[in-house]
C-alpha cells in the first residue's frame, strides 16, 4: 500500500470514521491543512466511551460531520482488529499527540485555549510554553462556559486569529460546543482534547509509563476516580465490544443478503 493511500484508510466505529495513521502521517496531514487558506479544518479523537455516547447522542454524532477523527485508546484498537483484522497504526490519544504535534511544528503558531478551572488553564499554557518557547499559547477561557462567556471567548478569538484553537471540555460538550459556535475567524486548526489541560498542568496524574505501553491507562484512570468513572469502563467497556461485534455481524448479514 502506498503512503498516499495508507493516508486516505479509515474505519467506520459506530458510524463514526476513524483514520488509520501512523504518528508521522498524522504530523504531516495535521501540518498540510495550514496550506487551505479558505478553509477550517476541525480534529477530535474516538475512544470507546465517545463512541458509546455516539450511538444514543444525535446531537454529539452530528457534531462529528466534517471532523477528522482520529483513534484513542485499547478499545478502539479492539474494535478494529474485530473489524479490520488488524489495531490501528497507532494511538493517537489527544494526551499524547498535541504536546507531540506542538514540538513536530516548528513554525511559531500562536495556540488559543479553552477549558479546564481557570488555575489548570492557566498552569496548562504555562507548561506548554516550558515545553514548545516558540508558539505563542494564549488562555481564552476556562471550560465552565455559560452564553456571557462564550460571547466574550468568540470575541477573543475573532481578535486574536489564532492558528491553533484547543478546546478542552470533555465529549459530548466540547463536540456540541465547537459544532455551535466555532467559525473560521475563531482558529484555522481546532482540536477537541478532553481532559489534556489536567494532564500537562500535572492536576490529574498520567499513568506509570509500563502502564500505558500495555495500553491499561485505562485501568490506572479506574482506580483513582472508581465512583466517577466506573460506569464508564466496567459497563461501558463490555458494552462497546458487544455493540462492534453486533455491528460486524448485521453488515456482514446485510451483504450475504445483498
Amino acid at each position: 500500500m502506498t503512503e498516499q493511500s495508507s493516508e486516505r484508510r479509515s474505519t467506520q466505529i459506530l458510524g463514526v470514521d476513524v483514520l488509520d495513521l501512523t504518528w508521522e502521517q498524522a504530523f504531516r496531514t495535521v501540518e498540510s491543512k495550514f496550506s487551505d487558506d479558505k478553509k477550517q479544518h476541525i480534529f477530535g479523537f474516538l475512544n470507546a466511551n465517545n463512541a458509546n455516547i455516539s450511538v444514543h447522542d444525535k446531537e454529539y454524532r452530528d457534531s462529528l460531520s466534517g471532523v477528522t477523527i482520529l483513534p484513542d485508546g485499547f478499545g478502539v484498537d479492539i474494535a478494529n482488529m474485530i473489524l479490520e483484522g488488524h489495531k490501528f497504526s497507532a494511538n493517537l490519544n489527544g494526551t499524547d499527540f498535541i504536546p507531540s504535534l506542538m514540538v513536530y511544528l516548528d513554525k511559531p503558531m500562536t495556540i488559543a485555549m479553552i477549558g479546564g478551572t481557570q488555575n489548570v488553564l492557566e498552569d496548562a499554557s504555562r507548561v506548554f510554553g516550558q515545553q514548545t518557547p516558540w508558539h505563542n499559547f494564549v488562555p481564552i477561557s476556562d471550560g465552565y462556559i455559560n452564553d456571557d462567556k462564550t460571547e466574550t471567548a468568540l470575541k477573543k478569538l475573532a481578535k486574536l486569529k489564532p492558528d491553533i484553537l484547543l478546546v478542552a471540555m470533555g465529549s459530548p460538550l466540547q463536540e456540541k460546543w465547537v459544532h455551535n459556535y466555532i467559525n473560521p475567524e475563531h482558529g484555522k486548526l481546532v482540536f477537541t482534547v478532553g481532559a489534556l489541560f489536567d494532564f500537562v498542568s500535572s492536576t490529574m496524574p498520567r499513568a506509570p509509563l509500563s502502564w500505558r505501553e500495555w495500553r491499561i491507562e485505562w485501568l490506572y484512570r479506574l482506580l483513582l476516580e472508581p465512583r466517577r468513572l466506573w460506569r464508564r469502563y466496567i459497563v461501558g467497556n463490555p458494552l462497546f465490544i458487544w455493540r462492534i461485534f453486533w455491528h460486524r455481524i448485521f453488515d456482514n448479514h446485510r451483504v450475504h443478503k445483498g
